[in-house]
């Protein structure tokens, strides 16, 4: 049966780490023999040169060379074999000039010229080789021999035999391999510590689950419609997907790079950071409503997901704002019945010229009020906003005043944002003011060459100043929450609207007595000029004492108003 690779990295990285460990020990094991083997032949062969020039030098050798022929009894076979014996050389020939031995290991070989080219020897040079001989192979050491003249008479050829280099180098390879098991035990051992943290790392999955699982979690994350950002322990923005950086307006270049220096100070990075605590916590990214959530990890870092909450926040003000017109149409219901019921009394009691003349007048109230409120505000979109807000206004019991110095030109450059910036700023006003003693709301809206100011006071309890900034904050709200979502997030779009815009939004105490809030908004009217009406003399008021509501259907708040304060 075949057996198969494993999959589990565990297994897999043990096993590669052992063949790696193995593999190294083997090769260092090798690469010691060698230069251990290369020490040794050499150390052979100076010891056979050695013993060459001890028995080259011994005194009356040339002359016993020179007067005695090659014989098995002779002097000079006498004096190697001494020397033989006495130095476990292999053998000790001495040759005369011509090559010819004097002796031998081998009795019979003496008088034989050499089986190797003694030339070397007998030009005066000494040799060190391993050679093969009439004995075999052996480290051989050659040197010349020379008379008392110096001149050279012979030579001296000593080996050792090279199975005693084997066996020397054969004796040192266990107490290598000793070293070398300890080596791999420890290095097995090692690769097995390395393996079991990575198995519990990996949490004992193959490479091929890995790979599909890093696979999915990238289709995952740039597929998902949630913006991701993942942090590292530092602060540094270690991943963000594609919703992300359509929501936070960051890029793929920004990773590496510290949260603060890609997104800058503010709520949203705080919230991203960590440094502000919570779940779902809103923000304000541009002109987007995020929420936000954060998780950390186990290395310090943390996983932020952001949603795009703006579809949700612009239905949940569409929403207040027919709630609003509910409130105006039912007001306005109560108020008709109640005119229909005087009428109907009029006719029955036969007064038809007091039923005619009331009928006149109320038309004619309702007229007049529209007519008002157009004649300080040409901007359709915003009469119309402040028409509806006086009915709301009325039906709660609050005073609506346009005041005396409003006059507003049909030019402005972005109506829809500064319905946001006035509804809501509204809004907050009536919230604040119902319920006390004297409700009121006053709303200037004044030209001042291109830019456009807008105040709205109101005579409620009024803002502490140590809450004045506090209260531009997103989530930031003294109300409780609605139905359809969260709180905080009007004003911090009215400023976020008109900082955008290169203005400004602060709020302070009021003539009233409750608080007074300014958006100034630069470049915010067109340079064109439109026909301007005359102005009505008095300040508008709009009120439930004094004033009947318009009836204007159809012309509540826009969508774009919300609340908190």
């Amino acid at each position: 049966m075949r057996i198969g690779w494993p999959r589990r990295v565990f297994a897999q990285v043990l096993l590669m780490q052992l063949a790696i460990a193995t593999g190294v020990t083997a090769l260092a094991t090798g690469l010691f023999l060698q230069p251990l083997g290369d020490q040794l032949d050499d150390q052979a062969m100076r010891r056979a040169l050695s013993i060459a020039q001890t028995t080259a030098a011994r005194p009356g050798l040339a002359e016993d060379l020179r007067r005695t022929p090659p014989s098995p009894d002779g002097p000079l076979q006498a004096e190697a074999e001494r020397i033989r014996l006495s130095t476990g050389a292999e053998y000790v020939v001495i040759m005369d000039e011509r090559g010819v031995r004097w002796s031998h290991t081998s009795p019979e070989r003496i008088g034989r010229h050499v089986s190797t080219d003694p030339s070397a020897a007998l030009a005066g040079r000494e040799v060190m080789q391993i050679d093969n001989g009439t004995l075999g192979r052996s480290a051989r050491g050659k040197v010349p021999l020379r008379d008392a003249a110096g001149d050279i008479v012979g030579a001296v050829s000593v080996g050792i035999a090279y199975e005693s280099v084997r066996d020397r180098l054969v004796s040192a390879v266990p107490g290598l391999l000793a070293y070398a098991g300890g080596a791999l035990a420890v290095g097995a051992l090692a690769a097995y510590i390395v393996s079991r943290r990575l198995q519990r790392r990996t949490h004992d999955l193959a490479f091929s689950d890995i790979s599909a699982l890093l696979a999915e979690r990238e289709a995952m994350l740039h597929g998902i419609r949630e913006g991701v950002v993942a942090l590292d322990a530092r602060g540094r923005v270690r991943l963000v997907n594609d919703e992300a950086q359509r929501l936070l307006g960051i890029g793929p270049a920004d990773t590496g790079r510290p949260l603060d220096d890609v997104l800058g100070p503010g709520r949203t990075t705080d919230v991203l950071a960590g440094r502000a605590t919570g779940q779902d916590l809103l923000t304000v990214s541009g002109n987007r409503v995020l929420v936000a959530n954060r998780m950390p990890t186990d290395d310090g870092g943390a996983v932020a997901t952001v949603r795009d909450r703006t579809e949700l926040e612009r239905l949940g003000r569409e929403l207040d704002g027919t709630r609003g017109l509910i409130d105006a149409l039912r007001a306005q219901d109560h108020e008709h019945a109640n005119r229909m019921h005087t009428l109907l009394g009029l006719l029955e009691l036969g007064l038809y010229e007091e039923a005619v003349e009331f009928v006149t007048e109320v038309i004619g109230v309702h007229r007049a009020t529209a007519e008002q409120v157009a004649e300080r505000v040409h901007d359709p979109l915003l009469a119309a906003l402040l028409v509806g807000k006086a009915a709301v206004a009325a039906e709660r019991g609050v005073g609506l005043r346009i005041s005396e110095d409003t006059l507003l030109p049909d030019r402005v450059v972005d109506p829809r944002g500064l319905v946001t910036v006035l509804g809501n700023l509204v809004d907050n006003a009536l919230d604040a003011a119902t319920g006390t003693t004297d409700p009121r709301v006053e709303v200037t809206l004044r030209a001042e060459g291109r830019t456009a100011l807008v105040r709205v006071g109101d005579s409620g309890p009024g803002v502490p100043p140590e809450q004045r900034d506090l209260i531009f904050t997103e989530g930031w709200s003294t109300k409780k929450a609605p139905s359809h979502g969260q709180r905080g997030i009007g004003l911090a779009l009215v400023r976020r609207l008109a900082e955008r815009q290169g203005g400004s939004a602060r709020v302070g105490a009021g003539p009233n007595g409750g608080a007074e809030f300014t958006v100034v908004l630069p470049e915010a009217l067109s340079e064109e000029l439109a026909a301007e009406r005359p102005p009505a003399g008095a300040g508008t008021v709009v009120s439930a004492e004094t004033t009947p509501r318009p009836e204007l259907p159809g012309q509540a708040a826009p969508a774009e108003t919300s609340e908190t304060r």
